[in-house]
């Protein structure tokens, strides 16, 4: 069994930046690709990003490329989501999740799933 706990969602200003972390517990989480996903009121949950194993190789959504960082720390089995220059429009409650198989943005490919943090950007 894997359980997954978010933190560090807030309230920020748009132009803001907050880091998330992810603390996950269970054997097996240094050898899976870790994702975040995000879900807006009314609307379907969305990728964000990923991180391979190593942390040699990241993917984002493109509006999250310039903007997010995701990163891994298996020592810790911690996955992080630092978001610089926040938008409104990256209000939404995020998740993060461990990837079990298929594409890294595909969302049925996640087995584990955190209860969520929420993330409201005023602007």
């Amino acid at each position: 069994q894997v359980q997954l706990v978010e933190s560090g969602g807030g309230l920020v200003q748009a132009g803001g930046s907050l880091r998330l972390s992810c603390a996950a517990s269970g054997r097996t989480f240094s050898n899976h690709v870790m994702g975040w996903f995000r879900q807006a009121p009314g609307k379907e949950r969305e990728f964000v990003a990923a991180i391979s194993w190593s942390g040699g190789s990241t993917y984002y959504t493109d509006s999250g490329k310039g903007r997010f960082t995701i990163s891994r720390d298996n020592a810790k089995n911690t996955v992080y989501l630092q978001m610089n220059n926040l938008k409104a429009e990256d209000t939404a409650v995020y998740y993060c999740a461990r990837q079990n198989q298929g594409g890294v943005r595909v969302l049925e490919g996640y087995d584990y799933w955190g209860q969520g943090t929420q993330v409201t950007v005023s602007s």
